[in-house]
C-alpha cells in the first residue's frame, strides 16, 4: 500500500479531532471521496499492541453506527450466533479474514495473536468494528457487519463527511 497521503491524514486528524495514530493505509473511502476506514498498524509507534486493524473515522458513519447499537441490535445477533450454525461459521470465516489481512503487513505482535475486533468470532460488542470490516472488505465476508452496514442510513447523502 502506498504511503498515505498528507492531505488524507490530515482530513482524518479533523475527522478524529486529534491526530491519527499509525494509520497505514485508508481501508475504505465513502462515497462523497472522503476516508471513512482506516488500516491501523498491529503495533503502535509507542510499542502498544493494537487488534483494531479497521478503524472508522467519519464521525457521520461512526455517529450512525452509535445510533444502531442502541437498537437492540447486537443482542439479537448474539442470540442467533448461539444458535445459527451457519451463520456462526460464517462469522468465524469473518475472523479469519481480519486476521489474514492484519497478518499481511508482517507486522510480529505475539500479544493479538488471534485477536480481531468486535468480539469476533464468538459475540458481537461492537458494531463500529464488524462495519469497519464489512466496508473494507467488501460484502460477503463478514455478514454481520454486512446486515449493521444495510441498516444504516445514507450518511454522506447530505453533505461530505468531514
Amino acid at each position: 500500500m502506498n504511503p498515505v497521503p498528507q492531505e488524507d491524514l490530515d482530513c482524518i486528524e479533523r475527522q478524529l479531532g486529534r491526530t491519527p495514530r499509525d494509520v497505514h493505509g485508508i481501508a475504505y473511502r465513502c462515497p462523497c471521496g472522503k476516508p471513512a476506514v482506516v488500516e491501523t498498524n498491529p503495533r503502535l509507534a509507542d510499542g502498544t499492541p493494537f487488534p483494531t486493524f479497521y478503524y472508522a473515522t467519519c464521525p457521520k458513519l461512526t455517529g450512525a453506527i452509535s445510533t444502531l447499537e442502541t437498537t437492540g441490535m447486537m443482542g439479537e445477533m448474539n442470540a442467533r450466533l448461539a444458535t445459527d450454525p451457519e451463520l456462526s461459521g460464517a462469522y468465524s470465516a469473518a475472523h479469519e479474514d481480519y486476521l489474514a489481512a492484519r497478518a499481511a503487513l508482517k507486522v510480529d505482535v505475539p500479544e493479538i495473536e488471534g485477536i480481531t475486533a468486535g468480539g469476533m468470532p464468538d459475540r458481537v460488542k461492537c458494531l463500529h468494528s464488524l462495519v469497519a470490516h464489512s466496508l473494507s472488505a467488501g460484502p460477503d465476508v463478514n455478514p454481520l457487519g454486512d446486515e449493521a452496514l444495510a441498516a444504516l442510513p445514507q450518511w454522506w447523502k447530505n453533505e461530505p463527511c468531514e
